[in-house]
């Protein structure tokens, strides 16, 4: 399991501690030491896990006070010759300066791929919503209708003789409720295809797979797929993205669903399941579709590589980016007798 730097932010007050306590214990070293070796090079080190914190300017202030605190420690060196204190000062200096502008470079780069990375897994959510616009907008349709009807039922009440306030009450009271559903199927959708920067908290992870659900009910209904939920009771709530794991979980379920779409017979049958245990949480989606062969599940998560007929094969690979990047892992599996398992897990650490 790949630790990354999400996680690693949660760990920042312990990596700034143990930073200032490496700074000191090198600068008392280098200043009571008897050696005549350039101690101070071993600053390169901490400029080096400083780029964990993915903040420019600590890399740089790292920098800084690493060759502040070797012009400290050649002043209050008390003894050794004073033109080997010089040389390893000034070797020390100038691989402190080189290594912290190598670490701002490499900021730069991974702060760039990052960006990517966004811009790419943006893309292909609103991608997706444009696939799923048909069944989105039947999920608003149905709503809408109501309210129409129900309105239309208030007024014939209210123009009743005698008027019915209680039936015209009940009447606006549904289309309060139908006003509301429409409101939480547009607000579902924007908050998906918003473009914001990743977030960290903590997910309700039974609650996400329900508001995909809302989302994709149209499209499961089309395609005549038997859908059932197998919910662990009390699952703990793993830290996250909320936007990008709706988008794995999303695109896990609409491939399942086209897949099985395109069946001539057999069942159609969806089964989503959420567990804990062992320190991690499991999402899986598990159909009834067509089984891969060994070979094509080796490389199903691979970018541009589809198992849809017109898909762009990118789906499945910023998927696997997104669970990697939360420490988690994806993977694919045979569900027998016939169709697949796509699922991934979560750390429940922090």
């Amino acid at each position: 399991m790949r630790l990354d730097r999400e996680r690693f932010r949660i760990e920042r007050p312990w990596l700034g501690l143990g930073l200032v306590v490496s700074m000191a214990v090198i600068f008392v070293a280098d200043t009571v030491t008897n050696l005549e070796i350039a101690v101070a090079v071993l600053y390169v080190a901490v400029i080096l896990i400083s780029v964990r914190f993915d903040q420019p300017m600590m890399v740089l202030g790292t920098g800084a006070a690493s060759t502040a605190l070797t012009l400290i420690s050649y002043g209050l060196t008390p003894r050794g010759a004073p033109e080997a204190g010089i040389a390893n000062s000034a070797l020390s200096i100038v691989a402190i300066g080189a290594t912290t502008y190598l670490a701002l470079r490499i900021e730069a780069a991974e702060a760039r791929v990052r960006q990517a990375r966004s811009e790419l897994a943006h893309m292909s959510r609103v991608t997706m919503m444009g696939e799923l616009t048909a069944s989105i907008a039947h999920e608003v349709s149905q709503p809408l209708a109501g309210i129409v009807a129900s309105g239309s039922a208030a007024m014939r009440w209210l123009a009743a003789t005698p008027p019915n306030p209680a039936e015209a009450r009940r009447a606006i009271e549904r289309v309060v409720a139908d006003a509301d559903r429409a409101g939480d199927v547009i607000g579902r959708v924007r908050r998906l295809v918003a473009k914001a920067p990743p977030s960290r908290e903590r997910i309700d992870i039974v609650d996400l797979i329900e508001e995909v659900l809302a989302l994709t009910r149209s499209e499961i209904r089309q395609n005549r797929v038997v859908l059932r939920t197998d919910f662990a009771n009390d699952l703990p709530r793993p830290i996250g993205d909320r936007v990008q794991l709706q988008q794995v979980i999303l695109n896990l379920i609409v491939n399942a669903a086209e897949i099985m779409g395109g069946l001539e017979t057999g069942p159609r049958d969806l089964l989503i399941g959420a567990a804990a245990g062992g320190g991690q949480i499991r999402v899986s989606v598990r159909d009834t579709g067509i089984s891969l062969a060994p070979a094509a599940i080796e490389r199903v998560f691979e970018a541009f590589h589809s198992t849809k007929p017109g898909g762009m094969g990118m789906g499945l690979a910023i998927s696997r980016s997104i669970v990697e990047a939360h420490g988690g892992t994806i993977y694919a599996a045979v569900n027998h007798p016939r169709g697949m398992v796509f699922g991934f897990t979560l750390p429940l650490d922090s």
